[in-house]
């Protein structure tokens, strides 16, 4: 027969208020705490998270909704966020909404169905209408990553303007004037990266050309047909922007497969230091993004309105992201590699038989 509260009684002496206090998450003398943790190990103390969630009107689980478990960089941050959620004794409900918007609202009502203490979302919609029934229903939000419009929940971010100037001018640095932007035309962290790309180009008295954007769902295949359009241009660009790792994925697969050599033939920068930019014989210049921080600060933030912290009016938590310099891109002037590129171009048409 499993151990109860009251055999930790008989065992340390204490009253039944001071130990139910402590189990569930309470502050006790640390001399108690000791005696109740020797107890519960001596006595393989297991509780009842059913009898307690009915007393306390909490289950210590968290509910966690996410764009997509698929990608990469969705992945990688709920490992982070579900580290720190059982490091304080909270069990994760991890639901998938698959890039499609409907899905995140149902996702969201069966989180609250499962009666959830609280509900952390890597967004899919760009409007945050689908959060009100957990407004209405009184159980607290951290939104991470990419924020929403009409937003009145916590948010932890990057700053991703910021990010995308740095990277910007990392390549007007080095002479780059002819830059592609392959983007997603939604979500607040692309539309921040983006409005940076326009305001270097417009600072720097660049013309922003048409043919050199391309926005699109944040997918690896997105990525890979935006780069196959920029390479079959007349005027190609000398380097692209990239505002996500799928997209940077998709770009050096097609690279690879025209046989394009980065970055003598094209420069890339883009953003997230996760596997790709390591194993690539040329490493990708990156945007990295500080995950675990940002998983374990989504996390404590929603813990601490769980316990009852209220605050007049949302957090924004926003971290900086750090510049890698890697070996993917060149500077034009020392290399002339402007020159390089053009030949390089010709001699592949010559070989394809587009010019003679």
């Amino acid at each position: 027969m499993s151990a109860t509260i009251k055999d930790i009684k008989e065992e340390t002496g204490l009253s039944l208020a001071t130990i139910s206090k402590y189990l569930n998450g309470g502050k006790v003398l640390d001399k108690n705490a000791q005696l109740i943790r020797t107890a519960v190990e001596k006595l393989h103390y297991q509780p009842n998270e059913m009898a307690r969630s009915l007393v306390t009107n909490k289950t210590r689980t968290v509910g966690v909704v996410c764009y997509s478990v698929a990608s990469l960089f969705a992945g990688i941050m709920l490992k982070h966020v579900g580290d720190f959620l059982r490091s304080k004794g909270y069990g994760v409900l991890i639901c998938d909404s698959d890039n499609k918007e409907e899905l995140q609202a149902e996702n969201i009502r069966f989180m609250l169905n499962k009666k959830v203490d609280g509900i952390i979302i890597i967004p899919v919609s760009t409007s945050a209408d689908s959060l009100k029934i957990a407004r209405d229903a009184n159980v607290p939000v951290v939104v991470l990553d990419r924020d929403m419009e009409g937003n009145d929940h916590d948010v932890v971010t990057v700053d991703n303007y910021s990010a995308g100037v740095k990277l910007m001018n990392f390549l007007i640095e080095r002479h780059h004037t002819r830059i592609a932007l392959i983007s997603s035309g939604k979500h607040s962290s692309h539309e921040a990266r983006n409005q940076a790309y326009m305001d270097v180009l417009k600072r720097e008295g660049i013309p922003v050309r048409n043919e050199y954007i391309c926005l699109d769902n944040h997918t690896m295949e997105a990525g890979y047909c935006a780069m196959k359009k920029l390479l079959r241009l007349e005027e190609r660009p000398t380097a692209v922007f990239s505002t996500g790792y799928e997209f940077n994925l998709g770009i050096v697969m097609a690279l690879n497969e025209d046989n394009v050599k980065y970055p003598e033939e094209m420069s890339i920068v883009g953003f997230d230091d996760l596997i790709l930019p390591s194993i690539l014989h040329t490493q990708l210049t990156v945007m990295s993004q500080p995950m675990e921080k940002m998983g374990r600060a989504a996390a404590s933030l929603l813990l601490k309105r769980i316990h009852g912290k209220k605050s007049a009016k949302p957090e924004h938590i926003i971290f900086d992201a750090v510049l890698l310099g890697g070996n993917s891109v060149i500077d034009l002037t020392k290399s002339g590699s402007e020159n390089i590129l053009w030949k390089s171009r010709e001699k592949r048409l010559q070989s394809r038989g587009e010019i003679v």
